[in-house]
């Protein structure tokens, strides 16, 4: 990496850094050359760089910014480049800071929806970072729901005769700063997250991904920074946790996989403005099966854990078996099998617990039989049990609706590599074909990698006349 001419005043405030950190400057730039591993990078400075920078160089790109996330992780507390006395950039990591406040929320937020509603493909190339889950689930597992987040509230004027007289709106078209958020903005929040929801399901998230980053950018960014009291605040709060976590799901469907990382943080940021401690956890869930997916067992389970211990029994019973479905696939990845098992049997329990009246929160009344059947086949499938594997997924398949079709999708793929496994060749080819021609109908990268992962498995056959004719009909489909 080339450097900029040096200045002649040393950096004080880096050399403190160091010796505050226990590092040695060898030690410090090999930390560096490894978190630009985890970004794709592949930096090679060492001790003598470290030295040019104490005497007033400055590292150009975005060095700056990781030797800052070096500082951050070493120190437990978030530190920008300038703390560290070198010039900011666009740093690799923007997006997964967990924000001190409200306010520094919505100004991280809003600038990835800024950046992600552009022609910034580049953001949509982002490598997922590990080690990026860190800090923000633990400050989310240690952390309050924030305690003001009403925003520019100001009392009525009265004048002299005593009526008081309250400030005018602003028309609906100039929505803008000062904007006053009320009821039906909220109630239209919601209603667009389930559009987009039902879109996603049914066709992939990358049919109206980018239409959903649009609407975020330019209508509800302007609600975060409009008008409202403590109440309506932890509603729109709410609502932008549940749409930032949707956007992120989009992504993660078309395998922007690091973008996708950065809008679970900031949706988990959200919930805890929004005082709902449940959503938090739902959305730590969405982040561990994004790590199950990317082979991250070990994360995937400790994100689990984690969303169990911020919910504490006081979850009901649907949302209990939720959290231990995802620990199970994460052991399932691993295959880890009696700890896989042991957390199946505690999300089973907790299903059969939950009873009509329960009050059950709208995004988890997803998880019903058909879902446990299908977490119950993934990780069968994972474990190589395929025999319990196939009968799993073909119960979920059965209970499934319809109009999830790319979950059934996902659950034919399963049941499909289940057959291969058992040696049912013409079952698991026929299965698969089916999968392959929906994959097509759809915009969805996983479901395309589903597919793809069986032809892999399935390339030991790949002479028998299934494998042929299953070939066939793909490239048929193109």
């Amino acid at each position: 990496m080339t450097e900029r001419p040096a200045q002649r005043t040393p950096n004080r405030q880096l050399a403190a850094l160091i010796a505050e950190a226990g590092f040695s400057n060898a030690g410090l730039a090999r930390r560096v050359d490894q978190l630009g591993l985890e970004h794709g990078l592949d930096l090679r400075y060492d001790k003598t760089s470290v030295t040019r920078w104490l005497r007033g160089q400055q590292p150009r790109g975005t060095t700056p910014a990781l030797i800052a996330e070096v500082f951050t992780r070493r120190l437990g507390r978030r530190l920008t480049a300038q703390d560290l006395g070198l010039d900011a950039c666009a740093p690799v990591y923007a997006g997964l800071e967990f924000a001190a406040g409200p306010e520094e929320a919505v100004d991280i937020v809003s600038g990835l929806w800024r950046k992600d509603s552009g022609s910034h493909a580049e953001l949509r190339k982002i490598a997922f970072t590990p080690a990026g889950l860190v800090v923000p689930s633990r400050d989310w597992l240690i952390g309050r729901a924030d305690e003001k987040v009403a925003r520019g509230e100001a009392p009525a004027r009265v004048p002299a005769q005593g009526r008081p007289v309250v400030p005018q709106q602003r028309g609906r078209a100039e929505r803008g700063p000062g904007h006053r958020v009320t009821s039906g903005d909220i109630a239209a929040l919601r209603s667009v997250a389930e559009l987009f929801r039902t879109l996603d399901n049914a066709y992939g998230g990358g049919h109206a991904r980018q239409a959903l980053v649009r609407y975020l950018e330019h209508e509800l960014e302007p609600m975060l920074r409009g008008t409202y009291g403590e109440q309506t605040g932890r509603r729109l709060f709410a609502a932008a946790a549940d749409l930032t976590r949707l956007a992120g799901w989009t992504s993660y469907d078309i395998a922007a996989h690091g973008l996708a990382q950065r809008y679970f943080v900031q949706a988990l940021r959200l919930s805890q403005a929004a005082a709902d401690r449940a959503y938090g956890a739902y959305v730590l869930v969405t982040m561990s099966r994004q790590a199950v997916y990317l082979s991250h067992g070990r994360e995937a389970v400790q994100l689990a854990r984690v969303a169990q211990q911020g919910m504490g029994s006081s979850a009901p019973p649907v949302v209990q078996a939720l959290l231990h479905a995802a620990e199970a696939r994460g052991h399932g990845v691993l295959g880890e099998v009696r700890a896989c098992t042991a957390s199946l049997v505690r999300a089973e329990r907790a299903l059969e617990a939950a009873r009509p009246g329960d009050d059950v929160p709208y995004w988890a009344r997803f998880f019903d039989e058909a879902q446990l059947a299908d977490e119950f086949g993934h990780c069968h499938r994972d474990l190589q049990q395929f025999r319990a594997a196939a009968q799993h997924a073909e119960r979920s398949l059965q209970l499934r609706p319809h109009g999830l079709a790319r979950s059934r999708l996902f659950c034919r793929v399963v049941l499909a590599t289940a057959r291969l496994g058992l040696g049912e060749l013409d079952q698991a080819c026929q299965l698969a074909a089916e999968a392959a021609g929906q994959a097509a109908e759809m915009r969805s990268v996983r479901a395309v990698e589903y597919v793809k992962d069986f032809e892999r498995r399935l390339e030991p056959y790949k002479d028998a006349a299934p494998a042929r004719t299953y070939r066939d009909k793909v490239a048929a489909l193109s």
